[in-house]
């Protein structure tokens, strides 16, 4: 992707669609279509028209969290954002400053030892960068009220060895705690006002068994409602349920993805390898669908269950596997993300699809426009769409 494309502060949606005017839905946004360097418009409840029966949407449950809580280094107020829970107990976070605006901005991570006061006698200590690729999220320790701070041994996750959730040290309730006492949704500078954690949940949410969730909303599935989901299901078109809870990707620093918690179910993997097997086509909801799934799904092309971390980072040398297409938001040109979208589409459908979107004014960012990425249509597919059409 370009990074000769800028973003216009203006087309930043500083509010969810709903709140836009009266009457409108999470649906009341605008779908971008792709198909190779072909673009078109069209409004988000268009999209049952614009798939077929037999197509297969990937969708990420993991419920978003209340991430977000005040706290104070010495005398100095910071906002920490909560970002992954490790196997040890330890957490990822970010440390911000406030911006006197409600929102905040970055600041240096660290030193270790650091201590940051937060509410209810709880006490986070910073431990260790997260990686040696940035100083922005540190592992911290949280305390128990009291002052007794865990002993057991801190580790990064491996991926190809997650450790076991009952495992997990007891400082993991207090901070799931705290976040429901104390926490509110992670929110960004270009954004107009807080909004109640329900506004950063999508319809596919679900409870986690160990209530661990997603620091930033999956936002590509927003823009679902109910009753867009039953239209969906009466054309055909299936859904195959995964699970990424995503960390904090700050506003500043467009960086690979580290590693997340995922998980693929064996039903899920065998209705995306029907899917790919035969007419359909297989379109994940979301860049966090796509990390999912691939992550699940061996050289050979076949899905199977997994669950587990992921430090997989989709770029266009490794390509996709199994993804025929992606339901995505739009994300600054600079953004990791987009060597998602290379790989799915290639480079030249990417660059047009973002300029069309520039010059029609859509509008980025979670609670903005959407850009639905579809192979390229052959004699066949069109036939088969204008049959069922």
């Amino acid at each position: 992707m370009t990074t000769a494309l800028r973003v216009p502060e203006e087309l930043s949606a500083r509010v969810p669609a709903e709140q836009r005017g009266k009457g409108l839905d999470r649906d009341a946004v605008r779908l971008l279509v792709s198909r190779g360097t072909e673009v078109s418009h069209h409004g988000f409840a268009e999209l049952p028209g614009l798939l077929r029966a037999g197509d297969l949407l990937i969708v990420n449950t993991s419920p978003t969290l209340a991430a977000a809580v005040d706290g104070r280094i010495g005398h100095a107020r910071v906002v920490v954002h909560f970002s992954t829970r490790g196997d040890d107990g330890r957490w990822a976070v970010e440390v911000r400053d406030p911006d006197g605006r409600g929102t905040t901005r970055a600041r240096a991570g660290g030193p270790a030892g650091t201590e940051v006061r937060l509410p209810g006698d709880v006490r986070l200590v910073l431990e260790e960068p997260l990686t040696g690729r940035s100083p922005r999220l540190w592992w911290g320790r949280v305390s128990e009220p009291g002052g007794q701070v865990s002993e057991s041994g801190g580790r990064l996750p491996q991926p190809d060895r997650p450790g076991p959730e009952a495992d997990v040290p007891s400082p993991e309730a207090d901070v799931l705690g705290l976040l429901g006492r104390h926490g509110r949704p992670i929110r960004y500078s270009y954004t107009e006002r807080d909004q109640p954690l329900s506004a950063y949940q999508t319809v596919f949410a679900l409870p986690s068994a160990d209530g661990a969730g997603s620091a930033e909303m999956p936002s590509a599935a927003r823009p679902f409602t109910a009753r867009l989901v039953a239209a969906l299901v009466s054309r055909g078109v299936q859904f195959a349920p995964v699970t990424l809870h995503t960390g904090v990707a700050s506003a500043e620093a467009h960086e690979p993805p580290y590693p997340e918690r995922f998980a693929v179910p064996e039903t899920s993997a065998r209705l995306i390898n029907a899917a790919g097997a035969g007419d359909g086509r297989v379109v994940a909801v979301g860049t966090t669908a796509v990390r999912a799934v691939e992550s699940a799904t061996g050289a050979d092309g076949v899905v199977r269950a997994a669950k587990g971390w992921t430090d997989l980072v989709v770029t266009p040398e490794r390509g996709v596997r199994v993804v025929d297409g992606l339901l995505t938001g739009l994300h600054e040109p600079e953004a990791s993300h987009l060597l998602m979208l290379e790989a799915v589409a290639g480079r030249a459908a990417v660059d047009r699809g973002y300029d069309a979107a520039l010059r029609g004014r859509y509008l980025w960012h979670e609670f903005g426009d959407v850009h639905l990425i579809l192979p390229e249509e052959g004699p066949h597919t069109e036939h088969c769409f204008s049959n069922y059409w």
